[in-house]
């Protein structure tokens, strides 16, 4: 697995944490749990914004890690 393809797989798992802790804040009836919730969601949101950002920036430095040239690649 190259490092483009394993942070591409860490941004999905965070953004996978990041809407099931929304979702858990929608669910609760506890105020402070659902504040709580929304809190962690958004700071993870946040985590992959910035990891998106670096993502972006790699693939555009060294565009042998972009994922998805990788996968066009396999295709032909």
């Amino acid at each position: 697995m190259t490092i483009g393809e394993k942070m591409h797989q860490t941004l999905a798992s965070l953004e996978s944490a990041a809407a099931n802790l929304k979702s858990f804040s929608l669910d609760t009836q506890d105020p402070g749990a659902k504040s709580m919730f929304a809190s962690y969601a958004q700071q993870l949101e946040s985590i992959c914004q910035g990891l998106r950002g670096r993502i972006n920036y790699i693939e555009h430095q060294e565009p042998q890690y972009r994922v998805m040239q990788g996968q066009e690649k396999q295709k032909q």
